[in-house]
């Protein structure tokens, strides 16, 4: 073969492959530990499993573990582990145990193209609620890991920054995918699906600039086991997290929301496509300040958008050009029936949106007494019972509605209203009737 520039990369790059799989067994030491795993056996390989490890990272060292089902109790990883499978085809099956596999202390931990499996058997959650869970590590990167089957959740992250890319969550009772109090994390590409409470969470323990990226997943199949009235049955859920980016996901059917992020400030929700929600699809709830929510698709909720909370300092937000259809209203429910495209009471732009089929409201602004400083321009809105209502009280705020288009309201394009409840006349035929409210240039047909 002719020597050439190709010929030497292509040979350069074998060598490294070659290198990184025998790395560990080039120690003799090393080698022994590895000889002793048996691939497929029916039996606990926690001690061997954990000596390779713990050799692997004293020497720094990755440790590629052939293609096959090693089954385990219990594993503890430390910084430096860099543990590597067979891609979909090395399988770490949980026996039970007071836990699975978990890391403290862990910095530029990886993990990478392995499966673990939990089998649904019970553990403790001292050290974590996650089949993998891992505590105050910098740099880590989990890429190609499959989790499943956990009685609680899969993957849980606290005190952590890193990269959690490509990986598959499924089939857990709790959260898919949980980090509280992270440091810098980015969740991409990543498939969540089958979690009895939220999909991907992130927390703070109080509000605090947090800054992770979620972006790129698919996120599907996500209930409510643990009830309540939000908390649980959303794709992703934002608490106190501030300067949070929920990007480009595709996410679907769940009991509560596609995105919610209550008392996150500075958070982005732009460009998801979401279907199928039992509740509001996207959310910016209680004390936050500063909420862009842009350029999304929402077919099929009780609400497509919530901007809302005013009374706990929940303000500041821009909502545009977004696409809303095909909302529903809730009628089990006594109260919150819905059936809303966008909802927002203060400081906030609704400009853009394209909204059709709400059988309540197009665009809700306002709640009692708790509505200012609202501009809604340039809405399509078609196909709803009333077009825009705006909350009618003398302790109400100043707002513009100009330029939308309102085609098919059944019951006016735009109504004051008290607490949901239409009042009035028509505001498009009658203008001047609300105080420091001005409506112009609206087209209606």
């Amino acid at each position: 073969m002719p020597i050439n520039r190709r010929s030497m990369m292509t040979a350069s790059a074998a060598l490294s492959a070659m290198g990184s799989q025998q790395a560990l067994a080039a120690q003799p030491h090393n080698k022994t530990l590895l000889q002793k795993l048996v691939p497929n056996a029916a039996f606990d390989q926690t001690v061997q499993l954990q000596a390779v490890i713990d050799a692997a990272a004293e020497t720094n060292i990755p440790v590629r573990l052939p293609a096959g089902t090693f089954r385990f109790t219990d594993l503890r990883l430390r910084s430096g582990t860099r543990l590597l499978g067979d891609h979909g085809a090395t399988t770490l099956i949980f026996m039970g145990g007071s836990a699975c596999v978990t890391a403290d202390l862990a910095d530029d931990l990886v993990l990478r193209d392995l499966v673990i499996d939990g089998t649904f058997l019970p553990f403790e959650t001292e050290r974590g609620n996650g089949l993998l869970s891992i505590s105050r590590s910098q740099r880590i990167t989990i890429e190609n890991v499959e989790i499943r089957s956990s009685v609680h959740s899969g993957l849980s992250l606290v005190g952590v920054s890193g990269r959690i890319e490509s990986c598959i969550i499924r089939d857990v009772h709790d959260v898919g995918l949980m980090s509280l109090d992270a440091t810098g994390l980015d969740i991409r590409n990543n498939t969540v699906s089958g979690c009895g409470n939220n999909g991907v969470t992130a927390l703070r323990t109080a509000v605090a600039e947090d800054g992770t990226q979620i972006t790129g997943n698919r996120i599907s199949n996500i209930r409510n086991t643990f009830g309540g009235t939000g908390q649980f049955g959303n794709g992703v859920n934002v608490y106190r997290a501030s300067g949070v980016i929920v990007s480009g996901n595709r996410i679907t059917d769940c009991t509560y929301s596609a995105i919610r992020g209550n008392a996150s400030s500075n958070i982005l929700i732009t460009g998801n496509s979401c279907e199928r929600l039992g509740e509001v699809a996207l959310y910016a709830e209680f004390g936050f300040e500063g909420a862009v929510i842009s350029n999304n698709i929402v077919d099929v909720a009780a609400t497509g958008i919530a901007v809302v909370n005013f009374n706990e300092g929940g303000r500041l937000a821009v909502v545009q050009g977004n696409l809303i259809r095909n909302l529903f209203r809730r009628e089990h429910e006594p109260v919150d029936t819905r059936g809303i495209g966008i909802s927002v009471e203060a400081d906030t732009v609704v400009s853009g949106n394209t909204i059709e089929n709400a059988p309540t409201f197009g665009v809700t602004i306002g709640w009692g007494r708790y509505m200012r400083n609202v501009s809604a321009t340039g809405n399509v809105i078609r196909n709803t019972k009333v077009g825009i209502g705006i909350s009618q009280n003398v302790e109400a705020g100043a707002c513009l509605i100009a330029q939308n288009l309102i085609s098919d309201a059944i019951d006016g394009a735009i109504r004051a209203m008290d607490h949901g409840h239409v009042l009035g006349p028509d505001l498009t035929l009658e203008p001047e009737m609300l105080d420091k409210v001005k409506v112009v240039g609206n087209v209606t047909v």
